[in-house]
């Protein structure tokens, strides 16, 4: 059942807080950049700003408005946005989708290891020669450099405590932020009010092609930065509901582009002042503000940006928990710092954004670069959403009509796409790197796993009712030492009771474990995010039992927490025995001791597998090596502190290896054994007869004599 959350309030000030970061803070660079575009501010002219203004107008109108607010937010899973959320709803519509999901995950991973270097350096570049009474801050952009990396360094320690009560005041941060940049870009319009031409789309479509645009369709590069939270926007749905974001995007839109306006209007009245007609780097969003103004809007810019940082970092953390529960990414430890259910932490992410964005600050050294090569990455991933969007719209209306609304965002994406491409050589293959690195594990980890259960064929697996009998005799024979009282396998009993052969192996043939309940356990991820839900099949017995755990892939897999609630319903419903030990420290304690086993595949006999072509057994080969080296199925499950017992298996236990000899081969093999024969029967060492023959013979008395 859909959540809604209708608008309020305290929800709309808190979607101004969380949703908002991004793209909120994108007047603190889009201008540079366009400015980097002409070269300097003196190559400037009033039909150059008005056309750029009017094309970050219709941007944010056409992709930001209209593709993410009016229509990417109706394809919510459950309330939940983002393109993962938007792939778990047609994933069943072809398996194809993966791969655009895949893409679109890495490329928006990637690409927002350089917001927060982006909008805290520019933030703080505001510093340089500012008074603040009678101190002048340096020049120097070493000292910039140095403060951002404390911040951004101390805004990731902190990220292990929890942040819910610091998000608190996230939303009046934001909401005087917002306000002041509606304010300040009004009070500098008023000077040159034909910067309202802006509206007129004209503008933006004959700039594209002026005399006046030194770098052409490139220009869209720079003014791509203006809505690059649009992908951010519809991946926080979750936390705050769509109806608060209806509510507020109006009032953000609006302050936007009030400041867009006022400091289009400012360059149109300073282009050919001589104070700043011969600088190549000016940032008119502190330059238009009068020296008293300044400080205030430094700090408050500041504020913004790591707010902005804040929200991407959560962001990543949970774009991370996704793709894991749609098993596009290995397992990693997840952490929940606080109540806050949506609230999680993922040391192994934290770490990786915080080493990424770092070296993104020290390697670019200055905004203007990294903004050169900020926002590559995105484009790809509003591609990859419009791809999903079809199909997502095909389930509402005509293909026809669906393909029709998809091309043309599409068509704008891609052009948008082909603008970014110059960023490449200044520093977006810096991003595209990370892109693909990110897209190489999902790649491995997705395809791999899918390779391996397709060439497990049904020899590898039996049927659990076959072996009921067994179970129920092992149970009650007092000849055999208990293991333990409840004995749980992690396993995957598939329909009609299937199950890998290794799990029952484990406890009849290795030795057998006397139990006084076998439970099989199945955890089964579900399309809808937040869903938990469990099914029990007693197989006719009051000691095996089947049971399928259901969870939404943003669910946490801590399984001994389900497990104990699921056995306390069975023991209320009589359907088990009581388990009263008969020694605790807990009183009223009815349930016994827990023995869990997790049973793990190696690739021992991978390379002899010759029916499976190489580069899917180097697919399965690295998917194994990542299940190996991140989180150990224990912690994922949530039994770091229980009584566990893994056992590994060959990956493929029953695909023998075929070795065939010709016919002189088998001869020249008989002749060698023939001859060894004899040497060992002329050899002082008589144990020797053991390699040639295995077979071992009874104990001659006389011999030993």
């Amino acid at each position: 059942m859909t959540r809604k959350k209708k608008a309020s309030l305290v929800g709309m000030l808190i979607t101004l807080g969380i949703v908002y970061g991004d793209i909120g803070t994108s007047p603190l660079y889009v201008m540079n950049a366009i400015i980097a575009d002409a070269g300097s501010v003196g190559a400037l002219t009033p039909d150059y700003i008005i056309g750029s203004v009017s094309l970050i107008f219709w941007t944010l109108m056409i992709l930001t408005t209209i593709k993410y607010v009016v229509l990417a937010m109706q394809a919510d899973n459950n309330g939940e946005g983002g393109i993962f959320a938007l792939y778990a709803l047609v994933r069943r519509r072809g398996a194809w989708l993966a791969i655009p999901a895949l893409i679109g995950g890495a490329a928006l991973l990637a690409d927002g290891t350089l917001t927060p270097a982006v909008t805290v350096t520019t933030a703080l570049e505001g510093l340089k020669n500012q008074r603040f009474g009678s101190f002048v801050f340096s020049n120097s952009q070493l000292v910039v450099l140095v403060i951002t990396s404390v911040v951004l360094l101390t805004l990731f320690m902190i990220q292990r405590f929890g942040t819910a009560k610091l998000g608190n005041a996230f939303g009046p941060i934001m909401l005087i932020w917002f306000l002041f940049l509606g304010i300040a870009g009004l009070t500098h319009m008023t000077g040159h009010l034909e910067i309202i031409k802006a509206l007129n789309p004209v503008y933006a479509v004959r700039i594209l092609f002026s005399p006046a645009n030194k770098v052409g369709i490139f220009l869209l590069g720079s003014i791509f930065l203006a809505t690059t939270g649009a992908e951010a926007l519809y991946s926080d749905m979750g936390h705050v509901g769509k109806y608060n974001i209806y509510a507020t995007w109006p009032f953000v839109y609006l302050c936007l582009m009030l400041n867009y306006f006022g400091q289009g209007a400012w360059l149109i009245g300073h282009y050919q002042d001589p104070a700043f007609a011969g600088m190549a780097t000016l940032n008119p969003f502190y330059t238009m503000l009068n020296s008293g103004l300044r400080p205030f809007a430094i700090v408050l810019a500041t504020m913004a940006a790591i707010i902005a940082s804040q929200a991407l970092i959560t962001g990543s953390y949970t774009l991370v928990h996704e793709a894991v529960g749609l098993k596009f990414l290995p397992r990693m430890a997840i952490k929940h710092p606080s109540t806050e259910r949506s609230q999680i932490y993922i040391a192994f992410v934290n770490w990786f954004l915080c080493l990424v964005t770092l070296s993104v600050v020290w390697f670019f050294r200055t905004s203007k670069a990294m903004e050169a090569a900020y926002g590559l990455a995105i484009t790809i991933t509003m591609l990859m959403t419009t791809v999903l969007l079809f199909e997502f719209l095909s389930m509402k209306i005509r293909r026809l009509y669906a393909a029709l609304v998809a091309g043309f965002f599409g068509m704008i994406e891609f052009v948008f796409l082909v603008a970014s491409m110059v960023k490449f050589l200044h520093g977006g293959y810096i991003t595209l790197f990370i892109m693909l690195l990110i897209l190489a594990m999902m790649v491995v980890w997705y395809f791999g796993n899918k390779i391996r259960e397709h060439y497990q064929d049904e020899s590898e697996y039996v049927v659990l009712t076959d072996y009921v009998d067994q179970l129920t005799e092992l149970s009650a024979d007092e000849s055999i030492p208990t293991y333990t009282t409840n004995l749980v396998y992690m396993t995957k009993v598939k329909q009609g009771y299937r199950l890998k052969r290794s799990t029952l192996y484990s406890i009849l043939d290795k030795r057998p474990k006397r139990a006084k309940v076998y439970w099989f356990v199945t955890v089964n991820e579900t399309d809808k995010p937040v869903e938990m839900r469990y099914t029990v099949d007693m197989l006719h017995t009051r000691n095996v039992i089947s049971v399928q755990i259901y969870l939404g892939f943003r669910m946490s897999q801590h399984v001994n927490v389900y497990i104990r609630k699921i056995i306390n319903d069975l023991l209320n419903a009589k359907v088990i025995d009581p388990q009263t030990p008969k020694y605790t420290t807990v009183k009223n304690r009815n349930v016994g001791d827990f023995k869990f086993v997790i049973i793990r595949e190696q690739a021992q006999n991978l390379l002899t597998t010759e029916n499976i072509p190489g580069w899917q057994r180097r697919l399965i080969g690295g998917r194994l090596w990542l299940q190996n080296i991140t989180t150990s199925p224990a912690n994922w499950y949530g039994l770091e502190f229980a009584n566990v017992v893994e056992e590994t298996v060959p990956l493929f236990i029953s695909v023998p290896r075929t070795v065939a000899f010709s016919k002189h081969q088998i001869m020249n093999a008989k002749a060698m054994r023939l001859k060894a024969v004899d040497r060992v029967k002329n050899s002082p060492i008589q144990t020797q007869t053991e390699i040639i023959n295995p077979q071992p013979k009874a104990p001659d008395d006389d011999a030993e004599k």
